[in-house]
């Protein structure tokens, strides 16, 4: 089937594999739609299949998007690499931030959440590819960074994000998502206040089965539901473009 639906069919069996064989709850795992570029009537198919995530790469999609789509009742991520001078205006729109990745960014939405008087969701995005093309804190990095995201009281940190490396060997994309999973139970050690880190957000189309052995509870889906795009992934994920 080529329909969304009949591709979301497909990825959701997919994910009910995946947890079978490893032995996981299928409810642990949600799908989020990774909809960049992708339009508004393509988006509305996919989210009457009961699928409540929507993750934007760019600000200004997410801006253009969320207000026709908010009705449909689904939850808005940001999944792309934030700058701060968009911060006032993705607060608008999104629900969780998925990609804080460096302190001038977490003070800045603090700041300004502050003088919102509300909090915001938010997970701290990891580079566990070691690749120059994609941000993210440095695994060493992330215990003292947390420490300081810790001090801000309007920032919930849900979990970590990563983005694995692409067209590469499985064993080393595994060790991309099994380095977020350590990370993570390491940090629940600390019981830093306003972290809650039951989330892991990592894996995509090709890789969501690794992703779900190593713990993914959030899987970032496009290619595989709305089709091959004219660039491969590695292009809407080159976070220096």
């Amino acid at each position: 089937m080529n329909s969304i639906a009949g591709n979301i069919a497909g990825v959701r069996e997919r994910i009910k594999m995946a947890c079978t064989c490893t032995g996981r709850d299928i409810a642990e795992v949600k799908l989020l739609l990774a909809t960049k570029t992708v339009s508004i009537p393509d988006i509305q198919e996919a989210l009457s299949c009961g699928i409540g995530l929507v993750g934007e790469n760019k600000v200004q999609e997410l801006a253009a998007k969320q207000p026709l789509l908010k009705q449909e009742g689904a939850s808005f991520h940001f999944i792309g690499h934030l700058q701060t001078n968009k911060v006032k205006d993705v607060l608008k729109y999104a629900d969780c931030i998925q990609s804080v990745d460096r302190l001038d960014l977490a003070k800045k939405l603090h700041e300004r959440l502050c003088f919102e008087n509300r909090t915001m969701d938010i997970m701290l995005q990891v580079n566990t590819s070691a690749e120059a093309t994609k941000f993210g804190v440095h695994p060493g990095a992330l215990a003292d960074f947390a420490k300081q995201v810790a001090v801000f009281d309007t920032l919930k940190v849900k979990g970590l994000m990563t983005i694995g490396l692409f067209d590469a060997e499985q064993a080393r994309v595994r060790n991309c998502f099994r380095t977020l999973r350590v990370l993570k139970e390491r940090l629940q050690q600390y019981n830093l206040p306003g972290f809650d880190m039951q989330e892991l957000s990592m894996g995509m189309s090709n890789d969501l089965e690794t992703a779900i052995d190593e713990g993914a509870t959030i899987i970032r889906v496009g290619t595989a539901i709305f089709g091959k795009r004219i660039y491969p992934d590695s292009y809407y994920w080159n976070e220096q473009q």
